[in-house]
């Protein structure tokens, strides 16, 4: 872009106000009022300095196209109009230019967006950053993760339809070029009690209502399950469809997506099993049984739904039903068995639905980091992305609510103290005066909750932890006597005598001022959730279960390594992650991405501003601003401050020549703006108030005003004076053009007439020569006439007599050989009729059979042996003759073809009838090489000086010389490979240095794998054991596939005296080293055209497409 064509966006034809910081007057209706007018007009970004506030449309825009990204590629961060690619691509561009580790944290409440924005950040990145294969499988394992958690940690709820039910951080981490190498993830306290209770109008998690809507019949049955929700208790029936969401559809993409990130089938099919059981725990219900001893005991109503859960699992059915019905407490060496009651088997089915849940969640995102883990150990650049649960307040808040609001607390924290580093750092570096600016600090309110001796989750634990009868009330008694008298502490039975007659605080419920507001929750559970208890009897169960994926869920059920020590609480648990988390983010420089959810119906086109109003309160919207315009509120580099505004001084327009900083300080001066309102940094211009900036964009648009009449005044002088001088120009050629065609006319006149003149002359002359020669010719034709006339009659007369003398001499002729033939039949006539049968019958014969062999000779087919004509039988009676010459000359043909051979041409048509009896029918590769003669040494090792080093160390007779393609098993790439065959071993030589790099003898060699398809890769199998077999077998891909398999085997059998064996599948095993890695052939069109291409998938998975 040129310079007269740079520009700022946000101060071009602008609606509304793009950054915030620029609102004038400040206060919360002007905020909500701005937002607002940018939401109608389709702006759903705006700006706070370098904060993004995002509002959900509810709809599909058309601003996130690939012309966007390449649009926001390498741009300004005010460059152009506010959008969340710019953050992307400028936490993008910082970390891959300037070394930085970036973070981009996201904050909102449900269905304000915050999914939908991570989703876009990682695509744009994926977008922008470099290409290649690996690269792009990275970006793709990276990107296909997103739908595996989304199916098993989202749910529908009344607010959202895609809702994130727990928090997810990934660290995506970059080689020094900017390209992604891997990644990792880290999640935060899934919302576990869906699994087994779900608020009206809400749905548990979407796997289950995909597996059971796009899994196919005989998948169900292997899974046990039916396809009617209505059959299963854990699922909600009111929202059981989603207007909009096919979640058959959705199945098909997970299950996908699982293959891409790198899940085995056998991972994936144990994954359903485990949601197909957690689904099945449901249907479990208890019926109360008394004892003899009058304890109250519990049995399973029906034991089928028991008996297939067992069946998926691999649970001993009798192991289960008592661990549903009895608890064992430990204590020392004693072991003490009680039964359970009905309410009691009730919680330990759902707690046991509930962690096996949480447990198969947090094992799939181990999983997931496995396979999109960087596979180098270099120094790693890092841009992780957080998307946590946004700050909750809903009428009930229990325990869930205060965990994310302490969270939420944290963060704020944590932006404010980064929002002040960031700007202090920018005033020390551009050498401006740092003020202190005021602002409310939330660590009270941390304290509050975190501290570890008067902290609510210290108390919390602590009376989970203590002996005795514990409750919810107990636990509310003692938080009443710690923090009664702490300042955002509310509770209606504290020691506060201010709280003991409001009725809006219940009895059972405490207060707590948040840095977004107070928030009241209601103290029952809170005990139960912090505890988080599964029995001890459920461990162990689930850990005797065969199934392999259930059984590392839970190793704590090992009998060898029982610990007495009681598990960590939920809320001991979260703090520690929140504590690893902030750290984490503090050694990152973080950028802000701040969604608002518009209106409660999930509905394009409506703002409700009481809602927008408390997002805006709870997020500290408006503080931030504050805190960034505490000091000056627009700041520019030198650059583009004097590109933009120079017009609006003469000594800076059009060009100004002196350094730009100068330049700026001219243009202010001149405008006389005070210099209270702007200071100069070492790059940047600083404006304080956006008062003066508006003057700036006033005086600049009018400028540009009087600049355009201007240019349009020149404009429209210059196209006047050009059609003038055009027309003049035009007059002249006209002219010129008019006194040329005038004059040619003139000229044509004269020559017509002049030829008409000779015309004339001319055909007198000649009539007058034609009557002489006219009369001439009549005289001359005349005496020939008379004379043809004459020798005509004389010749007629001598015809008429030599035609009579010829016709007497012809008569005399016949007579005589009349006379002559009668006398030679009357003297045979006698001799002839002894013999006159069989002298016909004999001479008939030879005369057909004469006529046979001439006509033999002229129709003899090609001497080729493959020739199958041969001309057809005359008569019937030649028919066993016929046949007979066709034997005998085709041995002769072959006979005489055969005497052509060399020895080595005999030895080559020997190998093609082995290669054919081995490869017809069964490689689709074979017939392309029938034409192709096999010629075994296509590198001239004993000629070319580059080998001479391999021939001095090769001393038998080489049988096959090539260039092989060795597989690399760490990322499927190809190295080449000298392949040489000789009487005794098998040879594989550096192509460049000649120098031998493994030598594997005949007898070693147990079997050649290769695939059915058209491609040229084969592995060689080597004997276990076996020196050679100690790097694992060979994977190699060659041109000449059929020739060298067929010399390999050819060659073993001679010097072993034993078959090779030659196994063709789509699917083989090979050896590498201690691994066993699969190789599997798939059809599939590719980008490097017929060629091809070898692919890892995973660890244990290489995949080789097909054209």
């Amino acid at each position: 872009m040129a310079k007269m064509e740079v520009k700022t966006s946000l101060l071009d034809d602008m609606i509304g106000v793009g950054d915030m910081v620029l609102l004038e007057p400040l206060n919360e209706d002007s905020f909500i009022n701005n937002l607002k007018k940018r939401f109608d007009h389709n702006e759903v970004y705006t700006y706070i300095g370098s904060v993004v506030i995002s509002i959900n449309p509810y709809r599909s825009l058309p601003i996130y196209t690939p012309e966007k990204v390449e649009e926001y590629r390498n741009r300004n961060f005010y460059e152009l109009s506010p959008h969340i690619f710019a953050l992307s691509d400028e936490a993008y561009r910082s970390l891959r230019d300037q070394d930085k580790d970036q973070c981009i944290l996201i904050t909102g409440e449900s269905g304000a967006g915050k999914t939908e924005a991570s989703k876009l950040v990682m695509s744009y990145v994926a977008a922008v950053c470099g290409k290649g294969a690996e690269v792009n499988q990275v970006k793709e394992q990276l990107l296909q993760s997103n739908p595996v958690l989304e199916a098993f940690g989202n749910a529908k709820t009344v607010r959202n339809d895609n809702s994130s039910r727990f928090g997810k951080y990934m660290d995506i981490e970059f080689d020094f070029k900017g390209d992604p190498l891997g990644g990792v993830i880290s999640n935060y306290l899934l919302e576990k009690s869906r699994v087994v209770k779900q608020p009206r109008g809400e749905r548990n998690f979407h796997i289950f209502y995909q597996i059971l809507s796009g899994a196919s019949e005989e998948f169900l049955c292997k899974l046990k399950l039916e396809r009617d929700f209505s059959r299963y208790n854990y699922l909600g029936l009111d929202s059981a469809r989603v207007n909009g969401v096919d979640d058959a559809s959705n199945f098909r993409t997970v299950r996908n997506a699982m293959q891409i990130v790198g899940f085995m089938d056998h991972e994936t099919q144990s994954v359903f099993e485990v949601v197909a059981a957690v689904l099945k725990l449901g249907n479990i219900e208890f019926k109360p049984e008394s004892r003899s001893n009058g304890l109250d005991e519990s049995k399973i109503k029906d034991k089928n739904e028991l008996k297939e859960i067992c069946e998926l699992t691999g649970i001993d059915q009798s192991v289960l039903e008592r661990a549903f019905s009895f608890r064992t407490v430990e204590a020392k060496q004693e072991k003490v068995s009680t039964t359970l009651n009905v309410a009691q088997a009730y919680y330990a089915r759902d707690a046991l639905a509930k962690n096996l849940y949480s447990r198969l969640f947090s094992w799939l995102v181990t999983r997931i980091n496995e396979s999109i883990k960087a596979q180098t150990k270099v120094r790693k650049k890092v841009m992780g992305v957080l998307d946590i649960y946004g700050f909750e307040i809903f009428e009930d808040n229990s325990f869930e609510q205060f965990i994310i609001n302490y969270c939420n607390e944290k963060l704020q924290q944590i932006f404010i103290e980064l929002t002040l580093k960031e700007e202090q750092e920018e005033y020390i570096r551009e050498g401006i005066e740092w003020t202190h600016i005021e602002y409310f600090n939330n660590a009270i309110i941390c304290d509050l909750i975190e501290n570890n001796q008067t902290g609510i989750l210290a108390m919390l634990d602590e009376e989970c932890l203590r002996p005795g009868t514990v409750t919810d009330d107990t636990f509310l008694e003692k938080l009443n006597q710690v923090c009664a008298t702490h300042q955002h502490f509310e509770s209606r039975m504290s020691k506060c005598s201010r709280f003991l007659n409001d009725t809006s605080l219940p009895h059972s419920c405490f207060r707590i001022q948040h840095y977004a507001g107070k928030v009241m929750y209601q103290v029952e559970g809170f005990v139960d959730k912090n505890n988080d208890l599964l029995y001890r009897d459920l461990s162990q169960a689930m850990w005797k279960a065969n199934h392999s994926l259930i059984k590392a869920l839970f190793p704590e059920g090992n009998p060898a390594k029982i610990n007495l020590k009681r598990p960590p609480t939920a809320g001991s648990q979260f703090k520690a992650s929140v504590a690893t988390l902030m750290k984490n983010l503090q050694t990152k420089n973080p950028n802000y991405i701040r969604c608002i959810k518009p209106n409660d119906k999930k509905a394009a086109h409506i703002f409700n501003e009481a809602l927008v109003c408390h997002q805006i309160r709870y997020l500290g919207l408006l503080e931030n601003v504050r805190v960034r315009r505490a000091g000056y509120a627009f700041r520019q580099p030198y650059e583009p401050c004097l590109e933009r505004y120079k017009m609006l001084c003469k000594q800076t327009w059009p060009h100004w020549r002196g350094p730009a900083r100068a330049g700026v300080e001219v243009l202010f001066n001149e405008l006389g703006i005070p210099e209270e309102e702007f200071s100069f940094g070492r790059s940047k211009i600083f404006i304080r108030n956006p008062r003066t900036l508006f003057k700036l964009e006033d005086l600049r648009k009018q400028r540009l005003e009087d600049l355009a009449t201007l240019i349009e005044k020149i404009y429209r002088g210059w196209k006047c004076r050009t059609r003038f001088l055009l027309m003049k120009k035009c007059q002249v050629v006209i002219a010129s053009w008019y006194r040329r065609y005038s004059q040619q006319k003139k000229y044509q006149k004269i020559k017509g007439s002049a030829i008409t003149v000779q015309s004339y002359i001319r055909g007198w002359k000649a009539r007058k020569l034609l009557r002489e020669l006219k009369h001439l010719k009549r005289c001359n034709e005349a005496a020939t006439v008379i004379a043809a006339y004459w020798h005509g009659t004389q010749a007629r007369r001598e015809l008429k007599r030599l035609k009579e003398e010829a016709r007497r001499k012809h008569a005399v002729a016949v007579i005589w050989a009349y006379w002559l033939g009668l006398k030679v039949r009357r003297e045979y006539r006698k001799f002839f009729r002894a013999n006159a049968g069989r002298k016909i019958y004999e001479f008939t014969l030879q005369r057909l059979m004469q006529k046979y062999f001439l006509e033999m000779k002229n129709k003899m087919p090609s001497l080729s042996p493959i020739d199958k004509n041969w001309p057809a039988r005359p008569y019937l009676f030649l028919d066993s003759t016929h046949k007979e010459l066709k034997r005998i000359f085709h041995l002769w043909r072959c006979k005489k073809y055969r005497d052509q051979f060399t020895d080595q041409q005999k030895l080559i048509y020997e190998e093609k009838l082995e290669a054919s009896e081995l490869f017809k029918d069964k490689k689709a590769l074979y017939p392309a090489s029938v034409g192709q003669p096999f010629q075994g040494a296509y590198l001239e090792i004993s000629e070319n000086p580059k080998y001479k080093k391999l021939k001095d160390a090769v001393d038998e007779k080489i049988i096959i010389a090539e260039v092989v393609n060795k597989i690399n098993r760490a990322n499927g790439k190809a190295a080449s490979r000298i392949f040489l065959l000789t009487k005794n071993n098998v040879l594989l030589a550096d192509q460049k240095s000649g120098t031998i790099k493994s030598e594997v003898p005949l007898g070693d060699v147990t079997k050649v794998s290769m695939s059915s398809q058209n491609d040229g890769f084969f592995a060689v199998h080597l004997k276990e054991g076996s020196e050679a077999a100690s790097k694992g077998d060979f994977l190699l891909s060659s041109d000449h596939l059929i020739e060298m398999a067929t010399k390999l085997y050819r060659t073993t059998l001679s010097q072993t005296k034993q078959k090779l064996n030659i196994e063709i599948s789509d699917e083989f095993l090979v050896q590498f080293k201690q691994d066993k890695v699969c190789v599997k052939f798939i059809q599939g069109s590719q980008k490097n055209g017929n060629i091809p291409t070898c692919k890892r998938k995973n660890n244990r998975l290489l995949e080789v497409a097909v054209p």
